[in-house]
């Protein structure tokens, strides 16, 4: 893997809008002491050695830092709610106390969550924020047994002080090879031909299937399940182009891949494998409108998540034949209805969520998670954290602000970003009146890794992970730390005086961002009085406050082009907060930034695109 690329994702760490709360979940690879417990235990973590040697306390709320297989108290009580593989339990009980207690009600977990310091979970099971509150403080680990997290309030676990872990890894080859067998199940009709002999009949002529040597099967979302997946297809003879907007193209052909846009994979493929992150943006992403743009007869997998399916849509492609068969694990509900018209489909191969479910996967999430759990009990920091303890206040009140405007600059930047570059490497430029050695700034790169990140894998990003998530898909972050004139005595307080993001060796969506027309895109901002602002793209000065979306538009600097564009807003309902306009000469080139409250939709944009003066627009969500 050369950058980073599409998994599934569910964009599901809390968002800091209250900087007085200090409930931010995103402790990283830094020095931690634990000065506040009974027991004597200094236990430190090493700090990565590109980072300062600072050290930070926990809050009195975080988890009590244990000398491994040393007590001098009671060993911790852990509580597996739904079925563990043998070998998790077996490390778990040499660890600890260890209660399996099965299909819990929620009253019943509510009731006994005081007595555990743990809890492993899978999917079935909701820890709600009843379950932390009735926990009352002494349930200090949460452990989902595979990688999705949203039966897990996380929001509740950050601010009860809860570390909450997942196991996302083991999963992967048992996924590739359902799909694989979904794929060859269906092309021959194995489970409609069963059935039928079950039923005492004898039809060869009806179950005549398709060859899949020499058909092209696009795989759609090339992270690490979609790869294997290519792999084995490749095995079978297949032709494979695979679609991932961040996907770099030197992978893929390493494995003998073509990577091509979404509409040439959909309009090409003879089979479709699905394996996207479930977001904003892939929710309900086939659709009518997708389905009518494929070739008739297409045949579909899904072993990723439900939701990217609008399923009547594809009710209706089945009936119509444009869609010939469809194999399905996953679906939007789960388990669907009794009655479900597209489960009884004759031409759909259903199964119940069977991608991770085979012996050794289960047994390797087991192990997976139990070692999770147990060195979070221990004090280590998790890799694989989804939140995680409390950030010292004294850093939060100073770099608050920063944070939120680190996110927001890295969200904006790979949205900039052409589908199909790839992002290998990012640099951080901060400018500060301060001496480099007394600016901190973890959290800040933390956060712009997280901005990255999310919007297009299903990773979550904190402090405790954002290295190692940005090392796995191979993203090289910079930092740099430049010195900035300080006008006056309040700027000399300030931290920060602006941070610059840059993603280097790209295409760009919008071409004003990339500097002096190279492939670098460049984006800058500040906060000011609390809030951040976008202050520069390119090489074009501007100034917008980041408090709703952005819409980035190059015109030709002349009267009435504003106006023209904030009318079309206006007429669609669409609310402008800020408005920015930077120009390099004027009556030339000008770069508008307009900040609106609401998304425009499609009609909204196409019309500011039809506007003479506008060379070319972004949206941008934040």
């Amino acid at each position: 893997m050369a950058a980073i690329s599409i998994s599934n994702l569910t964009n599901q760490i809390p968002t800091f809008h209250n900087h007085n709360k200090q409930s931010y979940p995103f402790l990283s690879h830094l020095s931690l002491h634990n000065h506040n417990h009974n027991h004597n235990h200094n236990h430190k973590l090493s700090l990565s050695s590109n980072f300062t040697n600072t050290s930070f306390r926990t809050c009195t709320t975080s988890i009590t830092a244990l000398n491994s297989g040393e007590y001098s108290s009671e060993k911790p009580a852990i509580l597996v709610s739904e079925k563990l593989g043998e070998a998790g339990l077996q490390l778990l009980r040499r660890f600890g106390h260890v209660e399996c207690s099965y299909k819990l009600s929620p009253e019943e977990l509510c009731a006994r969550i005081g007595d555990f310091d743990a809890l492993i979970v899978r999917s079935g099971t909701k820890v709600t924020r009843r379950v932390f509150e009735a926990a009352k403080g002494r349930l200090k680990v949460v452990g989902r047994a595979g990688v999705g997290i949203d039966n897990v309030d996380l929001q509740a676990a950050t601010e009860l002080g809860c570390l909450v872990v997942n196991a996302p890894t083991a999963n992967t080859i048992a996924a590739a090879e359902h799909g694989i067998a979904l794929l060859s199940a269906m092309a021959r009709n194995v489970a409609q031909a069963d059935a039928s002999m079950k039923a005492g009949k004898w039809e060869r002529n009806k179950y005549v299937g398709v060859s899949l040597v020499g058909k092209i099967l696009g795989v759609m979302g090339f992270g690490k399940v979609g790869s294997e997946v290519a792999r084995r297809a490749k095995g079978l003879g297949m032709n494979v182009i695979a679609h991932d907007p961040y996907a770099p193209a030197a992978r893929a052909k390493s494995i003998g891949v073509e990577m091509v846009s979404f509409d040439e994979a959909i309009s090409t493929a003879d089979f479709l494998s699905l394996h996207m992150p479930l977001n904003s943006s892939t929710l309900r992403s086939f659709n009518d409108q997708t389905f009518a743009k494929m070739k008739k007869g297409v045949r579909l997998i899904n072993v990723a998540r439900g939701g990217v399916i609008d399923e009547d849509a594809l009710l209706t492609a089945l009936n119509s034949g444009i869609v010939a068969q469809a194999a399905l694990d996953v679906f939007a509900e789960e388990p669907p209805s009794k009655d479900s018209k597209l489960a009884q489909h004759e031409n759909v191969t259903a199964t119940p969520h069977l991608g991770a479910s085979t012996k050794e996967a289960q047994e390797e999430v087991a192990i997976e998670i139990a070692e999770a759990v147990v060195g979070a009990l221990r004090g280590e920091l998790s890799a694989t954290a989804a939140n995680a303890p409390m950030v010292p206040p004294e850093v939060l009140a100073e770099l608050g602000p920063y944070v939120t405007l680190a996110e927001k600059l890295g969200r904006i930047a790979v949205q900039l970003v052409a589908g199909g570059s790839g992002i290998q490497s990012v640099k951080v430029v901060y400018a500060s009146a301060r001496n480099p050695d007394n600016l901190d700034t973890r959290i800040l790169r933390a956060m712009i890794t997280k901005g990255i990140i999310e919007p297009i894998s299903d990773a979550h990003v904190n402090l405790v992970n954002a290295d190692f998530t940005a090392k796995q898909r191979r993203l090289r972050i910079t930092e740099e730390k430049v010195s900035a004139n300080a006008n006056s005595s309040q700027e000399q307080q300030q931290p920060v005086e602006s941070i610059q993001v840059q993603i280097s060796d790209v295409k760009s969506k919008f071409q004003s961002a990339l500097l002096d027309n190279e492939r670098i895109i460049s984006i800058e901002g500040k906060v000011r009085a609390g809030v951040p602002h976008l202050t520069r793209v390119g090489a074009f000065s501007v100034d917008v406050s980041l408090e709703g979306n952005v819409l980035l538009c190059r015109q030709v600097d002349q009267p009435g082009t504003i106006g023209h564009v904030g009318n079309i807003l206006g007429e669609h309902n669409v609310n402008v907060s800020f408005m920015s306009v930077g120009r390099s000469v004027k009556r030339a080139t000008a770069i508008m930034a307009i900040g609106v409250d609401e998304e425009p939709d499609r009609a909204t944009l196409n019309k500011i695109g039809e506007v003479p003066a506008i060379d070319e627009f972004v949206f941008l969500h934040l």
